[in-house]
């Protein structure tokens, strides 16, 4: 009868405080080929997966990203470029230009991107910057001051190998975030075939990224490949409004950086979700400071994780998600006078741990005093039913020996 009641009350905990029977594991870990990937949701910045996404790798093509959204923003795509000899003569995958030939800007990023033309590359550094070492410099600063990078540096404009032309990861998700932000950029890296007319070559280009054709959803951008990088794959994905960002860098073959591709992709379309966090929620810091969102914010989660934020040293905003935990670098929280007593201040600097405990494990303690509850009251009710039955069979026994005492009187 104990065990009856003890599992009635543990099947009513579940259903009175919503137990989970299972959890999804918010830190699963996905099985891939290339030995450095990272996804990332577009709208929010956040980083949903990683594996060694900061480790120095060569990016072989996918540098091209770089030096035709520098051409696109900073040149005149209406130019006109005149084919140097060295364009001409660069090693690699080309689209065939002839020494002397005149090609706008505009055509050039085109063949760059959509046919990974090296010689255009070339071209299109010697155009702007007069040369391919100067122009490696210009992009190496660009993606430094405009977009935040903190370990690439490029040598050539087109990827082909050099020691010292390297790149992560993170950094080039965040590259491609930037570069995918423009609308000529985002059109040219979506385009799967064009008319090539030029001198010397005239035919149709293909795109070189597959998955344009293979993967629902796939806006762009590039792939790459030298022996010495493996093949590496950028790509943007999108579905049912949510637009999902794909780096994948040495991978041993181009079969296997599509399929990490897809899988981060699925991981990522399958298993989360956007929720706004609105402007002028309160947050606090370790050191008990108060600061304040000064604008909306969203944040990528999965269904049963939850969400805290915290201020760092820096004072940026750090959204802690499962066990992944991102910087939002664009959102600046304010700081608020700390209504906070001398008393209470001390206390939260004496036990940090205290302080900062999080909701759910507030939760959870509040949910097992619920749950003790219901079970004591299941044993008390068990032992109150055993001496009611107790009670009621001591005095069925006292009225049969009354009943007997009474009959012998009489027949004696």
């Amino acid at each position: 009868m104990i065990k009856r009641c003890i599992n009635l009350a543990l099947i009513a905990a579940v259903l009175v405080l919503g137990f989970p029977i299972q959890q999804t594991n918010a830190n699963q870990t996905i099985e891939l080929f290339s030995e450095s990937a990272i996804l990332i949701d577009t709208e929010t910045g956040d980083i949903l997966y990683e594996k060694d996404s900061d480790r120095t790798m060569y990016p072989a093509s996918i540098t091209k990203i770089v030096t035709a959204i520098i051409a696109i923003e900073e040149g005149n795509l209406e130019d006109i470029v005149t084919v140097s000899e060295n364009a001409r003569n660069q090693d690699g995958s080309r689209v065939y230009l002839l020494e002397g030939e005149k090609v706008t800007l505009l055509k050039l990023v085109q063949g760059l991107l959509i046919n990974s033309g090296n010689d255009a590359g070339t071209a299109i550094a010697e155009h702007l910057n007069g040369s391919e070492k100067e122009f490696a410099k210009r992009m190496t600063e660009f993606v430094e001051k405009e977009i935040g990078t903190e370990n690439t540096a490029f040598k050539n404009p087109h990827g082909l190998f050099d020691p010292e032309h390297v790149t992560t990861a993170e950094d080039m998700g965040k590259i491609a975030q930037y570069a995918m932000e423009n609308e000529t950029f985002r059109e040219i890296v979506g385009t799967k075939e064009m008319e090539w007319i030029g001198e010397g070559w005239e035919t149709t280009l293909y795109n070189h990224h597959r998955l344009l054709w293979d993967y629902e959803g796939t806006t762009g951008v590039k792939n790459g490949y030298v022996p010495e990088s493996g093949h590496t794959l950028v790509t943007t994905a999108e579905r049912n409004g949510k637009e999902l960002l794909v780096v994948t860098l040495k991978a041993a073959s181009k079969y296997y950086s599509y399929k990490d591709t897809m899988n981060l992709l699925d991981y990522g379309f399958l298993n989360f979700k956007t929720v706004k966090v609105p402007k002028g929620k309160m947050i606090s810091d370790s050191a008990g400071r108060e600061f304040m969102l000064t604008k909306d914010i969203h944040v990528s989660k999965q269904e049963d994780e939850e969400i805290s934020f915290a201020v760092n040293a820096a004072d940026q905003l750090v959204v802690k998600t499962g066990g992944r935990e991102n910087i939002k670098e664009d959102v600046i929280v304010e700081q608020v006078k700390n209504e906070i007593s001398p008393l209470a201040s001390t206390e939260k600097k004496d036990n940090p741990a205290a302080s900062s405990q999080p909701e759910n494990q507030k939760s959870s303690f509040f949910s097992l005093g619920i749950f003790l509850v219901i079970l004591f009251i299941f044993i008390w009710l068990l032992g109150w039913n055993q001496k009611r039955r107790r009670r009621k069979k001591n005095q069925g026994r006292f009225s049969d020996s009354v009943s007997y005492a009474r009959r012998s009187k009489y027949y004696h």
